[in-house]
């Protein structure tokens, strides 16, 4: 998913889940920055790195593919964009443990640690409940890829169709991939952006849904494609319908971290939202464009009545260097990286402690105003001493 789901839909659904106007912009802007939160963004500030919830693509290409550095990457891609659907994923006799592992780490809705992940966020700060938003909502964009380098798991090959609508006839549109990054891609003539085939298995290319371009960010698109992991039979992407048990969820959730429900339940995405809402919501959702933002506004700013600002990645960057580390744990930012730092910790001792280690070593570590940190420090360390 990108900014207009992340932020104004979060906002929307913030909104519907009873969180007034300024509440509602705190969740919205801390599940966006789930997507900005950087180690470079996090040096500008002499923040903690161990809270880097993304990596840019400048660090990507510098990123190390050995263990440590896909350790690494694993930590913040299954943790914040990709969650594992089930860590303990039935298996075939004949696989081998290397790929065993990957394939538990295929992101999915409605797990287990999609749950976990909202329970994380009850009685914590309306930062932990954007990062929970943003994390609940890439399980439904991102299901069927991992964050972890994998191009038997993440590959995407020629055989790839948009479905689509066509004077009442659903027909199936090859999409044309192209790789140039200064490249738009195009809904009306199916060219899309993916990254460039490399054969190496753990290349940062095939990383998430990198192979896949930015077609699981489109709320419109609709897509089949041939998964190795799969057998190669062909696997459907109905990214309006997903994305709609998305909304609904996230109001659901949100409505649990609120206290107006007892207890949020994965399954569950029924919303209870009114005829009007539901149809604006899909609606916006199946208009064919690559960014909904204006649409999602609007609907926002209907329903509160207030102005939505543009999102700015350095709003608060002057509030957290002027606290000092004294006191910048109780900034918005220090917020929201101990909420980061406390996601990451959880997502990286359930994977360890399923026995998989792609995710390296873990702590079960509780208390003190870092809490996680010392999940990371060891591989920090050991990546260190070999730079």
């Amino acid at each position: 998913m990108q900014l207009d789901f992340h932020y104004y839909a979060t906002y929307c659904a913030a909104l519907l889940a009873g969180f007034s106007h300024m509440e509602s912009l705190d969740i919205c802007y801390s599940a966006q920055m789930t997507d900005c939160c950087s180690r470079s963004f996090l040096s500008k500030l002499k923040a903690p790195l161990s809270a880097a919830t993304t990596q840019l693509q400048m660090e990507l290409m510098d990123a190390r593919t050995d263990l440590l550095g896909r350790q690494d990457i694993t930590r913040i891609w299954a943790s914040f964009h990709f969650l594992p659907y089930d860590l303990y994923a039935p298996v075939k006799k004949h696989w081998s443990r290397a790929y065993c592992d990957k394939y538990r780490l295929i992101c999915g809705p409605r797990g287990t640690l999609a749950g976990a992940t909202v329970e994380l966020a009850k009685d914590k700060s309306l930062q932990a409940a954007g990062i929970a938003m943003h994390v609940l909502a890439d399980t439904w964009a991102h299901r069927y890829f991992a964050g972890t380098p994998s191009l038997v798991i993440n590959n995407v090959n020629e055989y790839c169709r948009e479905i689509r609508e066509d004077n009442g006839m659903t027909v199936e549109v090859p999409v044309q991939f192209r790789h140039n990054p200064a490249g738009k891609d195009d809904p009306a003539t199916g060219e899309y952006n993916g990254t460039v085939f490399q054969a190496t298995e753990h290349s940062v290319m095939n990383l998430g849904h990198g192979r896949a371009g930015h077609l699981p960010d489109y709320s419109f698109m609709r897509y089949v494609y041939l998964p190795a992991w799969g057998d190669y039979q062909e696997i459907l992407k109905n990214n309006p319908a997903d994305y709609y048990y998305a909304f609904c969820q996230m109001v659901r959730a949100l409505r649990y971290l609120r206290g107006t429900d007892e207890r949020f339940e994965p399954d569950c995405c029924d919303a209870d939202l009114s005829e009007k809402e539901e149809q604006e919501i899909r609606s916006i959702l199946s208009k064919r464009q690559t960014d909904a933002s204006a649409d999602w506004k609007a609907f926002g700013e209907s329903l509160s009545g207030e102005k939505i600002p543009a999102f700015d990645e350095e709003r608060y960057t002057g509030e957290y260097i002027e606290a000092g580390k004294a006191s910048n744990d109780d900034t918005f930012l220090g917020r929201f990286i101990l909420a980061a730092m406390a996601q990451k910790s959880m997502v990286t001792n359930r994977i360890y402690s399923s026995g998989n280690m792609l995710a390296g070593f873990s702590v079960n570590f509780e208390g003190g105003a870092f809490r996680g940190i010392r999940d990371f420090k060891k591989l920090v360390q050991a990546a260190d001493k070999t730079k």
